[in-house]
């Protein structure tokens, strides 16, 4: 090594290794890259709600809207020309009772929803969440017993509410609730009623998470009183999540979810490493209101915030991601393609 005065010059270090060969260029980092994301790992949740001509757009959620059914076919080609292959759907009745009587309605909000998209796409792919909590006047996610959910007649209630779904056009079925042995109720009634062939994605991992709040707003299921605790699970506990997949899988999931996302990378690693099934995380409402928000306020780059968290869950081992930024990050992702074929400096802005 020589030395020229007070700093150094022409200083050599023979025998080292020089990781940084492989991050100089856009075209290197893109042959070495270890994880990717395209549009088919999205899944892009939606809000349907009763009536017409309803666009609204949800306060702690921008750019997310609760739509009438008679919206979908403008929304549905949007999320279809952008690149987004499948939607879960999340059903806001006129009415609510104790029962959830329009869950599993002929006639229900998401039933007719389901409808209508596969008349405009069929080749969309609609995943139906299979829940209660949207549908009760108490906000809770079944049938209760005095101040508790009753778990065996709210599992008889959801495998209703599958059935339902299955029959209007529904390609997969998500059960989110967290009740004891519904997965294998509601495959024994899909069976029964003739869709052997329904796969079920189970919400297996899903966490009593204080990230939910916005969706409570976006869904009006915010419980009436007490919270979810006594069935989600707590969010200390990442071994007990295997335990619930574990179960799940065995009652007859073909898919199982992680939910939240970001605060539960290390449960998508360990589910990853332990199961062969497919595993999807849920990038949840508060997940991206905080990226949001943060955005608006100048805080950070939205789009660059974005593609590196959903790398991130897509890294720790997740095969496909539920995500409010589902539209927007394929998008952005076309956008980067067609930056990177043009002539770029080692050091671009896009990959600044």
């Amino acid at each position: 090594m020589r030395v020229a005065g007070n700093g150094f010059e022409g200083a050599a270090m023979p025998g080292i290794r020089r990781t940084r060969r492989l991050r100089r260029s856009a075209a290197v980092r893109d042959l070495v890259r270890e994880t990717t994301i395209a549009a088919e790992d999205f899944i892009q949740p939606l809000f349907v709600t009763h009536g017409s001509g309803v666009r609204h757009e949800i306060g702690s959620m921008p750019g997310q809207f609760q739509l009438s059914v008679d919206q979908l076919p403008r929304e549905i080609e949007e999320l279809a020309e952008a690149g987004v292959k499948a939607v879960l759907l999340f059903g806001i009745p006129e009415e609510k009772d104790r029962e959830a009587s329009g869950a599993f309605a002929a006639d229900g909000v998401v039933q007719r929803a389901m409808r209508a998209i596969k008349r405009e796409n069929p080749e969309m792919l609609i995943v139906g969440d299979v829940c209660a909590c949207e549908y009760t006047d108490h906000g809770h996610c079944g049938i209760l017993d005095g101040c508790e959910v009753d778990n065996d007649r709210t599992v008889a209630l959801l495998a209703r509410i599958a059935v339902s779904q299955a029959d209007a056009g529904a390609d997969i079925v998500a059960p989110s609730d967290m009740m004891d042995g519904r997965v294998q109720a509601i495959r024994a009634a899909l069976d029964d009623a003739g869709h052997v062939n329904l796969p079920i994605m189970s919400y297996a991992a899903k966490y009593a998470s204080a990230f939910y709040g916005p969706f409570r707003e976006a869904a009006a299921s915010m419980p009436a009183f007490g919270d979810r605790r006594s069935h989600q699970m707590d969010p200390a506990n990442a071994r007990e999540a295997l335990t619930e997949i574990a179960i799940d899988l065995d009652e007859g999931a073909d898919i199982v979810i992680v939910k939240p996302a970001m605060a539960y990378l290390d449960v998508i690693r360990m589910a990853r490493d332990s199961f062969d099934a497919p595993i999807v995380a849920y990038n949840v409402s508060g997940e991206y209101a905080m990226i949001k928000a943060a955005a608006q306020l100048g805080w950070i780059d939205e789009r660059k915030v974005a593609l590196e968290t959903l790398t991130a869950i897509k890294r720790a081992g997740a095969g496909r991601i539920i995500t409010y930024h589902a539209k927007e990050a394929c998008r952005w992702l076309r956008e980067g393609v067609l930056a990177q074929r043009r002539p770029v400096d080692v050091m671009s802005e896009w990959d600044a």
